[in-house]
């Protein structure tokens, strides 16, 4: 498909993508569009920054009845600000394409006086936290019985541990008969087996191709573990970063790490699950707008955010796993820019670079200038990558007991 009218996507829509400059489909919106209007369930796997927003928003708007005053689409995220970027983008596309459907965004930690009152607009899509969008239907607030169409971002995220929970009570009270669509960077065993109320879901996965992957570097230094945040410093300044996210995996270490770097005169915020909203949205806002240089979060920034000329990632502290690394690094090197991902490693951490080689099938490169890793690491060839391939694979059915 060449265009996105030719995958079904109404004039008026595509009109207002290409007033964004964007004319030509991403292989996952070519891949899951088509799929998405034919009705069926969906679980679709990209690489971040490949265009998965628009690859089901676009179908989903063009699904409403903008006549009926029903809730008709409910879109998932596990983060307050991965929800409002969804609704924000959901809300521009509706508007400039003349649809006169309403979008009301619905997070935990907003006021729930105010987004009870939103609601009697009688917005046709939905955005938000589970546990927000829960507790309003509980309360009667928020009628469910009409929806049509369900929506997971991040997934893999929404069926975890903390978030299982919730999300199975909101499948729960929706409609049986309603398409469902998961979507997300990275689909692990145990969160398509928590989809056990999909029956015989289509799936979906767009590899990144070779050219994305030689857009972003992947390289180390070993550093001691006291002296890893003075490596941050040190090379924030030397390499001149732009916008640079610098991951660590412990919230108690926080602001440590941020009174050390505002010491050394760098303008730096913070973006922590136990930040409140205002403090969150504030510290996205600046960085996004350039007040601030580093942004130190958890790997709550590496789920979905969208924000542009992220130049450096730097993993202060090693990722729990393959999976986190591929979020991480998904957040520079998007839409056809450059970037670079730096992980810092002490002695004790080099096998853990070995591991993440190994499951990745990439090669990490020293930084110039660093030093050669202990433990007697051995390089694996970095893997080939393909030109945008999907693949689309049945998944058996599997135990509805999130009917």
């Amino acid at each position: 498909m060449s265009n996105f009218i030719e995958l079904g996507v109404s004039e008026n829509l595509a009109d207002v993508l290409k007033k964004q400059g964007i004319e030509n489909p991403m292989p996952v919106q070519a891949a899951v569009i088509p799929k998405i209007l034919g009705g069926g369930n969906l679980v679709a796997q990209a690489p971040t920054g490949t265009g998965k927003t628009l690859a089901y928003l676009l179908p989903v708007l063009q699904g409403l009845d903008a006549a009926s005053r029903d809730v008709q689409a409910v879109i998932l995220a596990p983060t307050y600000e991965l929800a409002m970027q969804i609704a924000g983008i959901a809300r521009e596309l509706a508007q400039g394409a003349g649809l006169g459907i309403k979008v009301q965004g619905l997070i935990g930690g907003a006021n729930i006086a105010r987004q009870m009152d939103k609601l009697k607009d009688k917005p046709q899509l939905i955005v938000g936290s589970a546990g927000r969008i829960l507790e309003l239907a509980q309360k009667n607030k928020l009628k469910l019985h009409n929806v049509k169409m369900l929506v997971l971002d991040e997934f893999d995220r929404l069926f975890d541990d903390q978030n299982i929970d919730n999300t199975a009570a909101v499948v729960r009270i929706l409609p049986a008969e309603r398409q469902v669509v998961l979507v997300s960077a990275t689909a692990p065993k145990k969160a398509l087996e928590r989809a056990d109320f999909l029956q015989h879901p289509e799936v979906i996965k767009v590899e990144e191709d070779s050219a994305a992957q030689g857009r972003r570097e992947n390289l180390y230094r070993m550093t001691p573990f006291r002296n890893k945040v003075e490596t941050v410093r040190h090379l924030a300044r030397r390499l001149e970063v732009k916008r640079g996210l610098v991951f660590i995996n412990k919230v108690f270490d926080a602001e440590r790490i941020l009174a050390q770097l505002r010491y050394e005169g760098f303008m730096v915020g913070t973006l922590l699950g136990h930040n409140n909203k205002q403090a969150r949205q504030k510290a996205v806002a600046d960085f996004k707008a350039g007040r601030i240089k580093l942004l130190l979060s958890t790997d709550l920034a590496a789920r979905g955010l969208d924000i542009p000329d992220v130049d450096y990632v730097f993993n202060l502290d090693l990722p729990e796993n393959a999976q986190v690394y591929l979020h991480r690094a998904g957040r520079t090197a998007r839409a056809g820019a450059k970037g670079t991902v730096i992980t810092l490693a002490d002695n004790k951490e080099a096998y853990k670079l070995a591991q993440l080689e190994k499951k990745l099938g990439i090669e990490f490169k020293p930084l110039k200038g660093g030093d050669k890793p202990a433990g007697g690491r051995k390089k694996n060839k970095a893997a080939q990558g393909s030109k945008g391939k999907v693949t689309k694979t049945r998944q058996g059915k599997a135990k509805p007991v999130g009917k």
